[in-house]
């Protein structure tokens, strides 16, 4: 809790020349934990400085410096592509007056409590469980977080309550928000032979998760070893005990841990632990808690369908609270378009506790008696009081295969299964071409036909015919806004507008629409960068050594080989498919007065824009996400008619003064916008609210 301590003897002092130190929030053994204001952009945040490491020998500095860095870039990345994630803003190195060297790391600032704290409180008042539908949809959300890294290769081993951080002050609100803490530094201090010597003689001792929440093979590498299934035991842990109220696995010491976590006859599954659950999820739960690595889900994903396909009335791990983890004010409106309107119908689809120990040794009790603060810091302290939080692999294995592609031909991706028991070994696939950057996905070479014959389908989209694609990688998200700001500060791309501009745009239109602008919202790093001229786009693109993608890419990319009416498949477009106009569009749009009608009748989250990378279920079947909705894209080609003849990579017109836009945005309520043939011409010097893009290689 906030405290008048200050240990650290900064309070009031300016750190970076931007952060000014306001108070302690938390310390532990590790680390410390201050409140600070940014004070350029006169915003809370963390700054969590690793006191623990002041005994870093001074010759191997610069080496851990290095390696924090490489670290806090990693969180970043992660945190980039999804909101679940606590977001890393800064790091750096400080000496205080006292001639401490420490480096420290500064984080979002949350409003809160952790799970654990959430769950203590309730057992002291009387020990109120859980319905299966509320565990779904709080937890769903750990779930598509922890899935973003785990369809990286990588792990978080340490997934607990206390790592698991409930915004605002009643975590059983339907539309509760959740994030998960702790990408902390463990992996390089426990890697560090050198620094682990020095640390010792302060009495610290890392280790690598906190036992009461440990899978099998994190006591014996003998069944397996650790990765993404790790987690899904871990979670589905979490989950047997807000079902069933109590301690899902049963010890004192480590010991008694790990014969409670291996025992293949005593699972710890919701019955087991006195939860009345339907046979469907007892089967999901009892399979993620498996004794055998290989006998689990691959990965959170995989888990998490499975639990929501078990409880049919529970909200999808892509509810808009889920998604957002942001405020829910965003605008949303149509970006304006050149083409006659389309012969369609519309289709309505029915940080910490920071006063107590991040983790738990072996020998602790259960859990500390202690309470998280109401504000809290972004990551729970490493290891505050002996054992250390999560780590991230030293090397992250390369993005699984995506759905739909073999393993030759998605040379980029490692095989992510569990393995199997010891020699435990993941396999990955033999490489016949180069692999794609991160970020990215192979799409394999193919053909299909390009177009639609369809009668409801607009002239510019027929004839239907064939198109033969070599194989080529694709970006898995939109271009966000904090990736294109970081380009153009570097001074490889123009700055992204800040005001909308298109042919015979109105005043009254500029005015209104200008703020949707994502660039000028620090808050919308994660959202995809729009209001970006074609040539904008294009120069990105080649900053960053890839290309716009043709639309002969897209499409493929969208639809695959086998013809499907959407990206997901023939199933008519949900809120849990993308983002598009439902209830809250109509909403915002009335209030404006101006006319709107709904995709679907449903609450999507986001009137606007929304974060990359939130909608798994409408993923394409090669694996990019928001390859409609969200923001329509611009593409390689100039627009013009198609012919029926067969082509081989085609590139479009030579020429021309409109360039092609695909997939729908926020605002749409077609469902022909959404078909993955469905093209439009746009001015390439238009600036709108609901156009961004995605670069192809």
């Amino acid at each position: 809790m906030t405290t008048e301590r200050d240990p650290l003897q900064i309070q009031g002092q300016l750190v970076a020349e931007k952060y000014r130190v306001e108070r302690m929030v938390g310390e532990g053994g590790f680390a410390v934990v201050y409140r600070a204001t940014h004070t350029i952009w006169n915003k809370p945040v963390a700054i969590k400085f690793f006191s623990g490491l002041s005994n870093v020998p001074v010759d191997q500095r610069d080496r851990f410096q290095q390696a924090f860095i490489q670290e806090g870039a990693l969180l970043t990345e992660l945190s980039s592509h999804t909101a679940g994630i606590v977001q890393a803003r800064d790091v750096g190195s400080f000496t205080n007056a006292d001639g401490h060297w420490m480096p420290y790391m500064v984080l979002e600032w949350l409003e809160g409590a952790s799970l654990e704290d959430v769950l203590e409180r309730e057992r002291a008042a009387g020990g109120k469980t859980w319905s299966i539908e509320a565990v779904v949809r709080l937890l769903g959300q750990a779930a598509a977080a922890l899935d973003v890294a785990h369809q990286r290769g990588i792990a978080h081993r340490d997934v607990k309550p206390a790592n698991l951080f409930v915004l605002g002050d009643d975590a059983r609100n339907p539309r509760a928000t959740l994030k998960v803490l702790d990408f902390g530094v463990a992996k390089m201090v426990t890697d560090n032979t050198q620094l682990q010597a020095a640390l010792a003689k302060t009495g610290m001792n890392l280790t690598s998760f906190t036992p009461q929440y440990g899978a099998p093979e994190q006591f014996s590498r003998n069944l397996g070893a650790t990765g993404p299934w790790t987690d899904v035991f871990a979670l589905a842990l979490v989950g047997a005990e807000m079902l069933s109220g109590k301690v899902a696995l049963d010890g004192e010491d480590v010991v008694q841990l790990a014969v409670s976590a291996s025992h293949p006859d005593k699972r710890p599954t919701p019955r087991a632990l006195g939860a009345e659950v339907s046979d469907a999820v007892e089967a999901v739960f009892a399979k993620a808690l498996s004794v055998r690595p290989h006998d689990r889900y691959a990965r959170l994903g995989e888990f998490w369908e499975a639990l929501q396909g078990a409880v049919p009335s529970a909200t999808s791990t892509q509810a808009p609270n889920s998604r957002a983890a942001i405020a829910a004010t965003e605008l949303a409106a149509s970006p304006t378009l050149t083409n006659p309107s389309p012969r369609d119908t519309r289709t309505a689809s029915a940080n910490t506790t920071t006063s107590a120990p991040a983790s738990l040794s072996a020998t602790s009790e259960r859990r500390p008696a202690s309470k998280a603060p109401l504000a809290v810091a972004g990551l729970l302290l490493i290891a505050a009081l002996g054992a250390a939080a999560w780590f991230l692999q030293a090397k992250p294995a390369p993005s699984p295969a995506p759905p739909g592609t073999s393993t030759t031909s998605a040379t980029n991706a490692a095989a992510i299964a569990p393995p199997a028991a010891a020699p435990a070994t993941s396999a990955a696939a033999e490489p016949t071409e180069a692999a794609c950057a991160e970020r990215m996905v192979r799409i394999p070479a193919g053909e299909y036909f390009q177009g639609s014959d369809a009668k409801d389908a607009i002239e510019n989209q027929k004839p239907s015919h064939h198109v033969l694609l070599r194989s080529y990688c694709l970006d898995l998200y939109e271009v966000t806004a904090g990736e294109y700001r970081t380009c153009s500060d570097q001074g490889k791309c123009k700055r992204a507008g800040t005001e909308v501009e298109w042919p015979k745009i109105t005043a009254a239109e500029r005015k209104l629409y200008s703020p949707l602008c994502t660039i000028s919202d620090p808050a919308k790093a994660q959202h995809p960068i729009n209001c970006v001229t074609w040539e904008m786009a294009n120069l990105y693109c080649k900053a960053q050594g890839k290309r716009l993608p043709t639309e002969a890419e897209w499409e493929y990319a969208t639809r695959g080989p086998d013809g499907r009416v959407y990206p997901w498949g023939d199933e008519a477009p949900t809120e849990k498919h993308l983002n598009a106009c439902g209830s809250e569009c109509v909403r915002w749009s009335n209030e404006r007065k101006l006319p709107a009608s709904a995709l679907y009748p449903a609450d999507d989250g986001f009137a606007t824009t929304a974060p990359v990378g939130q909608f798994e279920a409408g993923r394409s079947r090669f694996g990019p996400f928001d390859v409609v909705g969200n923001v329509w894209e611009w593409v390689a080609d100039f627009y013009g008619p198609y012919t029926a003849d067969e082509k081989q990579g085609p590139t479009g017109p030579d020429s021309g003064d409109k360039k092609v836009i695909r997939g729908g945005a926020f605002n749409g309520s077609y469902d022909s916008w959404l078909r993955p043939s469905f093209r439009y011409a746009q001015d390439l010097n238009a600036q709108s609210h609901g156009i961004g893009f995605r670069c192809a290689k």
